[in-house]
């Protein structure tokens, strides 16, 4: 069954039938339903959202990028703590080896192919550390930040629309280098630091809290680099601020430089996270 699944994957028209589903996502039409449907065969928890009234939302998209409570995820306050960015489960985490990311057991991707081919922006990162969220159907889908920091530069690399689920990232290769997504590069307290949105099938778009929509991006088939590192005031966000949002689920990758960061030693492959959650510390010689 796996096998066919896969299979399809490669035959559907993986933008068309994304962004025919984003144009239903936005309508006011049936909206009702369409999220009563969905809440009842995903299993969606609103408790600990700011609209729980499925009559507020205005359509679907703002249901799915629902915003939550100001008080439903009270941060680590402990010095040097680095956050989960998104609801999900733990996909991957590790050390980025040879300059290569294990995305599923016995498969590796570049870090320079994640990047857009970015050589500079690669060495950055090598010899680093990495960890991959997947986020479910089910899930918050807003991504916030690890760590506070100042945005330098985005790349917007247009691509596939794989499903990025466990399946999908065991059977197809270089996965997560070969669907759309957003890099984001940022500076922090401990040197630079990389948030890529990875979009997925059914995936209707990415937004950023400094852009808007910035996934599909109209007219562009081609890798656009924005520089914001001369921009005033800077794009700077706080330890788990908000960063952006998928309409409907994807993945987020997170890059640390080598030396910066340790892993909570209780996570792993397939462990459930929450946003806001303790991802790990600032490695000691950067405290």
């Amino acid at each position: 069954m796996s096998r066919l699944f896969i299979f399809f994957q490669y035959l559907l028209p993986h933008h068309l039938l994304s962004r025919g589903v984003g144009i239903l996502a936005q309508s006011h039409l049936l909206r009702k339903l369409f999220i009563r449907t969905f809440i009842k065969r995903y299993k969606v928890d609103l408790s600990q959202a700011k609209i729980q009234d499925v009559e507020k939302f205005e359509n679907f998209n703002a249901f799915f990028t629902r915003e939550l409570q100001a008080d439903a995820r009270p941060l680590p306050t402990a010095q040097g703590a680095i956050v989960c960015p998104a609801d999900g489960a733990v996909s991957q985490l590790g050390d980025i080896a040879g300059g290569n990311l294990l995305q599923a057991k016995g498969k590796h991707y570049s870090c320079q192919s994640l990047l857009a081919g970015d050589a500079q922006m690669a060495a950055l990162f090598q010899s680093g550390k990495f960890a991959t969220i997947y986020l479910s159907p089910r899930d918050y889908h807003r991504v916030h930040m690890p760590m506070a920091g100042i945005l330098k530069k985005t790349i917007y690399v247009p691509g596939k629309l794989f499903s990025v689920n466990q399946t999908t990232a065991e059977s197809v290769p270089n996965l997560f280098a070969r669907n759309e997504r957003l890099v984001c590069l940022f500076t922090t307290a401990v040197g630079p630091m990389a948030v890529i949105l990875v979009g997925a099938m059914i995936v209707a778009g990415i937004d950023t809290v400094w852009a808007g929509e910035v996934c599909p991006m109209a007219g562009k088939r081609d890798i656009q680099i924005t520089d914001y590192s001369n921009q005033i005031p800077a794009v700077q966000l706080p330890l788990g601020g908000e960063l952006g949002r998928f309409r409907l689920g994807s993945t987020a990758i997170v890059l640390f430089q080598h030396g910066a960061m340790k892993f909570e030693s209780s996570l792993e492959a397939t462990s459930s996270v929450a946003m806001g959650q303790l991802l790990g510390q600032v490695a000691s010689a950067h405290e």
